[in-house]
């Protein structure tokens, strides 16, 4: 059968994962009446819940006789480790636009990913019925995109359809019938090469290895692309890691196919399939898979480096233990260890003392993806503010600049100008107009300078603003940037919370917490509305006399407290303060819970 490898590249929401429940769908990957969710092949909770795809998946289709292996890649730059890796195991993409939006900065990202591989997209227009679409500027844009990335005169000559993922139709004209993907099926077939491996059939087996993966029934198993001979399970094989060292030898347990949604054991692989290989126990990503008589590893993708560092704690506050049943260090680390080795963007090391571990990877999002999952498995941690790395370039100290994108309403250009330019040292490269009172404003702004910005975005948006970052490069150190400017309230007791406190301590703040809440001594209990730590009693109830008089004894009426999310909570404290994440709740607490030694501390500063 004639093969066929692509992946689905785009911006975030710009529509991957629907597309390709479409082409599940249009292909009878589903059988009649199957109940299949939206967004099929977003299977991870965090997943579904947050709306975006965050591990590259594949899957299979038919038609008219060709098999065509489709990766739908995450969008988030946080998540750029695995498209990567994918772009490496594919022939083709197809890149995704929206025709509203236009290319957006991880178009850019991913884009020049796939053109450096000397891969020849197929660009799809997608979303070209929204009523604020503009197809045809979208695709100027584009153009002027690939030209400025320096593609090849073989790369600009991209075909490219008008599409509808929602709808599931695609067409060569933007006024063509509307009626199903096979325009987009058909141009697949014609325009991806089928994979140069399959001339290899008749060599020895050698696979790189590029996703990882655990099945609780077969343990361990690593997909990618055969690159030479084939392979039946029974097998044995050896392991080399990058630099051609021999790492293990193994028998194939199982050979996995993709076949629509699932995964189906298959007699044999061949060259140039993307298949599934169970039975190996030290074997990772970027490793080769080869038969025994080969000792030269394929050459992997370089992984872009980490950008910034989080410190993973054990949980030592006095609440510790309640919620989660995972809080000791070793358990923490073994957890930390198996997530490295699945997710080759996250670094871990340990910290003196063996009690905290530093975790470094691309970004904030990507840090609470992990932290999410962790603490929904039972665990119990304490996280500090991230910190991002530096890196010495001929003696001078630098710092990673991010490249952001904003499209905001005309009258908060302003606002976000003044907060990117002047508080946060970003350079303005360019603003433009972006539909009708809308502004596209880019400029590069230290990372240091982004971390905890996102939610003054939407304050200062009125939540309308949209925002997207992405490495942009290093540039020397800008000097102090300043952090938050406001104090926070500390508890000075432990306890449960009283509504009448709360109540009274109203006008110094705003609260984090609500009445009937447990606290402890140094827990951050709500923003001060100075630029001042200020500690106050949650706990102090109302004097009770033997004196009735009418009016005094109304019920209390509570401001609505602020409840922080995991990602707002991390970006907000700051350098002396962590966030105590548990199954069940997540609080703020000074990382020196007691008020005496917090005052010889910041007396030696």
């Amino acid at each position: 059968m004639e093969l066929r490898n692509i992946a689905i590249i785009a911006h975030v929401d710009h529509g991957k994962t629907t597309l390709v429940d479409e082409l599940l769908k249009q292909s009878g990957a589903f059988r009649e009446g199957q109940q299949v969710s939206e967004r099929a092949m977003d299977s991870n909770d965090i997943e579904r819940e947050r709306g975006i795809t965050i591990l590259a998946k594949c899957t299979s289709v038919e038609h008219n006789g060709v098999r065509i292996n489709i990766v739908d890649t995450p969008g988030h730059a946080d998540f750029g480790g695995e498209v990567e890796r994918i772009l490496s195991m594919v022939d083709g993409v197809c890149l995704l636009v929206d025709a509203a939006e236009g290319p957006m900065p991880q178009t850019k990202f991913v884009l020049a990913k796939a053109l450096a591989l000397n891969l020849r997209p197929i660009v799809v227009l997608n979303k070209v019925d929204k009523p604020d679409a503009e197809p045809d500027r979208a695709l100027n844009e584009v153009f002027d995109l690939f030209s400025n990335l320096g593609a090849s005169d073989e790369q600009l000559d991209f075909p490219h359809v008008y599409a509808s993922g929602r709808s599931g139709w695609a067409d060569t004209e933007l006024d063509g019938p509307r009626q199903n993907l096979d325009a987009l099926f058909d141009l697949i077939v014609a325009h991806v090469p089928s994979p140069k491996q399959q001339s290899r059939a008749g060599e020895p087996f050698q696979m790189l290895a590029t996703t990882l993966s655990a099945d609780p029934f077969i343990g361990r198993i690593l997909t990618g692309r055969v690159e030479a001979g084939t392979l039946k399970a029974g097998t044995t094989l050896k392991a080399l890691s990058r630099d051609g060292e021999r790492l293990e030898q193994f028998r194939v347990s199982k050979v996995l196919a993709f076949r629509g949604l699932g995964q189906q054991a298959i007699e044999e692989a061949v060259a140039g399939d993307i298949v599934t290989i169970a039975g190996m126990s030290k074997a990772t990503v970027a490793d080769t898979l080869c038969d025994l008589s080969i000792d030269t590893a394929i050459p992997a993708q370089p992984i872009d480096p980490p950008t910034i560092t989080v410190t993973f704690g054990i949980n030592d506050s006095p609440l510790a233990g309640r919620d989660g049943n995972k809080v000791q260090s070793r358990v923490i680390r073994d957890r930390l260890m198996k997530e490295a080795e699945v997710n080759v963007a996250i670094k871990i090391a340990d910290t003196p003392g063996g009690e905290a571990f530093e975790v470094s990877g691309r970004g904030e999002l990507q840090m609470g993806v992990l932290i999410e999952n962790m603490r929904r498995e039972g665990f119990e941690l304490s996280i500090s503010r991230p910190r991002v790395i530096m890196k010495d370039v001929d003696g001078v100290r630098h710092e990673p600049v991010e490249e952001v994108t904003v499209d905001v309403d005309d009258e908060y250009s302003g606002a976000v100008i003044d907060k990117l330019t002047g508080e946060r040292k970003g350079d303005l490269v360019e603003m433009k107009p972006a539909g009708v009172g809308k502004t596209r404003i880019i400029a590069h702004v230290p990372s240091r300078g982004l971390i905890g910005y996102q939610g003054q975005f939407l304050t200062d948006t009125r939540g309308t603003g949209v925002l997207n970052r992405i490495f942009h490069g290093w540039v020397p150190h800008k000097g102090p940037i300043q952090g938050r400017r406001q104090g926070v309230l500390i508890s000075t007791e432990a306890g449960i919370s009283v509504a009448y406190a709360l109540w009274n301590l109203e006008d110094r703040g705003k609260m984090f917490i609500g009445p009937q809440e447990a606290v402890y001594v140094g827990m951050i209990i709500g923003e001060h509305s100075r630029d001042n730590d200020l500690e106050v009693n949650p706990l102090k109830g109302k004097k009770l006399t033997n004196v009735r008089a009418s009016g005094t004894d109304e019920a209390v009426r509570l401001t609505p407290f602020q409840r922080m999310s995991l990602e707002e909570a991390i970006a907000y404290i700051d350098d002396d303060e962590l966030v105590e994440v548990t199954p069940k709740v997540i609080r703020l607490r000074k990382r020196l819970l007691d008020p005496n030694e917090r005052k010889r501390e910041s007396r030696k500063d």
